[in-house]
């Protein structure tokens, strides 16, 4: 048999994974020992395999996650009243595909955007698509496209997302038109799409900060309809101070010298370095 054609043919078909691992059974005898239904299985493995990492991948690039996040890495331990039981349920994303709403609030430092950015990342390696957008920025946007005539194409494309993470939402009061925005991407998403909203304010003040009363008890309905709620209550330091605390400790081999010397930072002093260079020459 011709392999070589065999391979070609594969690679014509767009099946890169299933020829790689041809190529791989060809290399390994232990392979020999399969039947042809066991050893065409692990072809059609591998096919599927790498065509679902290569879409994860598409939509990590284009959910535009603010940081590298993922439900493994989130500190549980810190004092900030987060349920784990809670968050690892989310992570399952059946929320998304019942089309619920996550409401994060929480001080400055909280772990808000961590938080949501990792819900969407579990969300997307279960095969969903996912966006995120700083509400200030998206709103600027909007008013943007609805003066260049992009207005509609952006919405359209902001509906069709799976999962809409809006950051730092009613960081600061909303004018008419961008609460009317703001109401119809809500309103395109209610019960047909999954939103995650985070803001440093508590849910209970989000009203005054949406300026028109009648669209802000429109845009909140239909927000706050069959969405969890998490309450971060931050006790204690933030976890920035923390993670900015703990990259700069000391290493065991600063520690030994002199705390005399911690004043001269990353470069020597010229008395200092005179002194080592003379020390060289002998």
């Amino acid at each position: 048999m011709l392999l070589t054609p065999t391979k070609d043919k594969l690679y014509a078909l767009n099946l890169n994974g299933m020829a790689r691992a041809f190529n791989e059974q060809l290399e390994r005898p232990d392979y020999q020992a399969l039947s042809f239904e066991d050893r065409l299985g692990l072809l059609a493995d591998r096919e599927l395999q790498e065509r679902e990492n290569r879409r994860l991948d598409r939509n990590l690039k284009a959910a535009k996650l603010r940081m590298p996040a993922c439900v493994e890495d989130i500190d549980f331990h810190h004092p900030r009243g987060l349920d784990r039981t809670l968050v690892l349920n989310l992570a399952e994303a059946q929320w998304v595909q019942a089309h619920n709403n996550i409401l994060i609030s929480g001080a400055t430092g909280s772990g808000k955007t961590y938080l949501a950015c990792a819900l969407a990342h579990a969300a997307l390696r279960r095969g969903h698509t996912a966006l995120y957008v700083r509400a200030p920025r998206m709103l600027d946007e909007l008013s943007i496209a609805r003066a260049d005539g992009r207005l509609p194409r952006l919405m359209i494309a902001m509906a069709r997302v799976a999962v809409l993470v809006i950051d730092d939402f009613a960081l600061r009061p909303l004018t008419s038109d961008q609460s009317a925005h703001l109401l119809e991407v809500i309103e395109d998403r209610s019960q047909l799409r999954a939103t995650i909203v985070t803001s440093q304010l508590p849910i209970g003040e989000w009203h005054d900060s949406l300026g028109d009363p009648s669209l802000a008890d429109a845009i909140l309905d239909r927000l706050i309809h069959n969405a969890v709620r998490i309450e971060l209550k931050l006790r204690g330091r933030s976890l920035r101070s923390d993670q900015a605390d703990s990259r700069s400790v000391p290493s065991d081999d600063e520690n030994d010298h002199d705390h005399s010397e911690s004043h001269e930072g990353p470069t020597l002093s010229r008395k200092r370095a005179a002194t080592m260079a003379q020390d060289a020459r002998k």
